[in-house]
């Protein structure tokens, strides 16, 4: 990289350029879905497609309040409603009802989902020429079209405030020099080679609105993260030895920074490739952009920052007047010191009030209850927001997650039989009995019977919205529907969809699947943590303090979102229910965060332990040196997430929240105290690996050679 400085910096100039033109274009193939392939909703859905012409996802559903009329006024507006409907090619209306001064229609489409959403405002002028003006569009188009642009403008937000805000920091950090500009430089370097590819991907691969957020944010926050630990040891190099040369300084620079980021950028990007394990494309979306986002950090860590500090030189880091917070010569005698030094003496006291500490943190956890969607914590100023809040003032909650029973007779033309007819209106009556069923609609008559009589469907709005454990109960009750109590032949078979469905079989997958992805991931981090550590016990603590940092977040999601501690500070949605897309990447995300610290920390305690440090003055030496490193990567993080919090959209509130505080948590009380109190008193044995597992593991075997020096 040195020796190629220029060839590289311009490669990177290509790279940013591509980046850009990605990011003017990527929101054309962006999209958001609940369906899991292969599940029973989406079975239901697939009938209702192919027999009722409905497809979900490209489905309108139109409110018009209407004012006291007579029934030839409103066969009116269903008319007028019809004729609107035809602005959009290939459109059906599928189902019309008007009740309480409201009519409420569905129109289905044949296009995909973005492409049905560009539909969205011709659909609304088209209501206003038929004279339906006030007429509120929803469904999954409207929702994504109005949704678009204030993502966007979240996304321009967050994004000036978080670098307003790591500057200023960086500036306290590194002091007045032009260092502080790199870290940026290799942002908009590794951010635009994440776009770039996801890009290329969302052609071809389902990818999620939220995509551009996740990796603009994460991706500031993980590039300051390694280019702040490798000019800041490059910094110490050239103070240590004044008169080594420049490239010298950087070649001894990576072969220990550069390597600590190697790591530490191979873990998170396995705890987020677990996430393709994930049976949900929503899920796998998120869990390629965050395998691309700390993959091309660390990439442009490797190859960008030696590049540009071989262009620059020691003007660098080369400040004027104030010299930063990090900066000092002696750093032994730094905070970071003397908290580590407090530690050795006092581990037992400073491991037990950490821990209880935490515990108490992670309290709010035990009452965690998931959803699939938060839909009505999406801003109330949208049309789209406004149709379902007017849903749910008329009929309830349920009212925009409907429920469809679909059965199939097994022939066609059995739709019209008296057995059949009688069975359909018995089983809707039953149904109609459910406490939680609102409105059970049914007919012999399209849209309720498809063209050739063999499918019957029957509409259900329920009094909850998806994801609560009415709703739930209510799919559950549907699918173990008896048919042939109600008259039906044995042959009848029944498909249960809708969002309900929909969102009960997601969080069956993400359920089922999640202990895999968790041992998983813990397996492949201790393998890599044991080889690049030298120990068989380190990953096993490092791997235990990153579960108590996402104890810890999701503890804080419920304590804000559910209980309302800090809501109105933030400015956050109040929800009982977390998405559960968040929990599943949170994991991800903070477990490879997480471990960044533990590995920045720890690695430099294993090079003073070769070095023939004592156990107690490796953990001295660490936490000076790198302390202060950590701490200020974190600050700088969770800024970056700051940018989430103060967006419209709940889901991306929680990981914003989540992210925050797990890593806030996790720099400083966890990697402050926990860490090193853990290490000292397990003393010699941080660093056991005797030779056969050294062998397996191809690396260098940690004898307990050196003695220990008790403080």
């Amino acid at each position: 990289m040195v020796r190629n400085r220029f060839a590289v910096v311009g490669v990177w100039i290509a790279i940013m350029a591509a980046g850009f033109y990605a990011s003017a274009h990527i929101d054309e193939y962006l999209t958001t879905s609940l369906v899991t392939p292969g599940s029973k909703s989406a079975q239901a859905d697939a009938v209702l497609n192919t027999e009722f012409g409905e497809n979900t996802q490209g489905s309108f559903t139109v409110i018009y309040k209407y004012p006291q009329s007579t029934l030839a006024q409103i066969q009116g507006y269903k008319d007028s409603l019809q004729k609107a409907s035809h602005v959009i090619p290939g459109s059906e209306v599928t189902q019309q009802r008007a009740f309480g001064g409201v009519l409420l229609a569905s129109i289905s489409t044949p296009l995909n989902l973005l492409d049905a959403a560009a539909q969205t405002d011709s659909l609304r002028q088209g209501l206003a020429a038929q004279g339906l003006a006030g007429a509120l569009v929803t469904g999954p188009p409207a929702i994504n079209r109005d949704v678009s642009p204030v993502l966007a403008n979240d996304l321009h937000r967050g994004q000036v405030v978080a670098i307003l805000i790591a500057l200023l920091l960086l500036l306290l950090i590194l002091g007045a020099s032009a260092a502080v500009l790199l870290p940026f430089i290799l942002a908009a370097a590794s951010i635009s080679l994440s776009l770039f590819l996801i890009y290329l991907l969302a052609q071809r691969t389902l990818m999620v609105l939220y995509v551009p957020n996740i990796v603009e944010l994460i991706g500031l926050g993980l590039a300051v993260d390694y280019s702040l630990l490798v000019i800041h040891r490059y910094r110490r190099e050239l103070r240590a030895n004044p008169d080594i040369k420049v490239n010298d300084a950087i070649v001894s620079t990576m072969g220990t920074a550069g390597r600590t980021v190697l790591t530490s950028g191979t873990i998170v990007s396995i705890a987020l490739a677990t996430l393709f394990f994930v049976p949900v494309p929503f899920v796998q979306s998120l869990g390629a952009a965050g395998l691309i986002v700390p993959l091309a950090a660390m990439l442009a860590a490797l190859t960008l920052t030696p590049a540009l500090l071989a262009v620059l030189g020691r003007p660098a880091v080369s400040t004027i007047g104030f010299s930063g917070l990090i900066a000092p010569t002696d750093l032994l005698e730094g905070s970071w010191a003397r908290v580590a030094r407090f530690v050795v003496r006092k581990p037992k006291t400073t491991f037990i009030g950490a821990l209880i500490s935490l515990a108490i943190m992670a309290t709010c956890a035990l009452w965690l209850s998931i959803t699939p969607s938060s839909l009505t914590a999406i801003p109330s100023n949208l049309e789209s927001s406004q149709a379902l809040s007017s849903l749910i003032n008329r009929i309830g909650p349920g009212a925009i997650t409907p429920h469809e029973l679909v059965i199939d007779l097994g022939a066609d033309n059995r739709a019209a039989l008296p057995t059949m007819d009688a069975a359909r209106k018995e089983l809707s009556l039953h149904l109609s009995k459910n406490p939680e069923v609102f409105i059970a609609a049914t007919d012999s008559k399209t849209p309720f019977v498809n063209s050739d009589g063999r499918y019957i469907r029957i509409f259900l709005v329920g009094r909850h919205v998806l994801g609560t454990s009415q709703s739930d109960k209510l799919v559950e009750d549907l699918r173990s529907l008896d048919l042939v109590t109600f008259g039906f032949s044995a042959q009848a078979k029944a498909y249960v969809g809708g969002a309900p469905a929909q969102g009960v079989d997601l969080i069956h997958a993400i359920v089922e699947s999640f202990p895999w992805i968790v041992l998983l991931a813990l397996f492949l981090t201790y393998l890599l943590l044991a080889r690049a550590l030298r120990s068989l016990i380190l990953p096993i603590k490092a791997i235990a303090l990153d579960l108590i940092s996402i104890a810890v977040a999701i503890a804080s999601l419920v304590g804000v979102f559910r209980f309302g501690f800090a809501s109105s500070l933030l400015h956050t949605y109040r929800l009982d229910q977390i998405e559960a897309w968040v929990l599943i990447f949170l994991f991800a995300v903070l477990f490879g965060l997480s471990m960044d610290y533990e590995i920045f920390l720890v690695s430099r305690m294993r090079e003073a332990y070769d070095r023939g440090a004592s156990n107690a003055e490796a953990i001295v030496e660490a936490m000076a040196h790198t302390g202060g490193v950590v701490s200020a990567a974190a600050i700088i993080f969770v800024c970056a997430m700051s940018g989430f919090v103060m967006g419209h959209f709940a889901g991306l509130q929680q990981l914003g929240v989540g992210l925050g505080v797990g890593v806030l948590v996790d720099a400083t009380i966890i990697r402050g105290l926990l860490l090193p109190s853990a290490m000292v008193l397990l003393g010699r044995w941080n660093w056991w690996l005797p030779e056969p597992a050294a062998r397996l593991l191809k690396t260098k075997a940690s004898p307990l050679d050196y003695p220990e020096v008790r403080p």
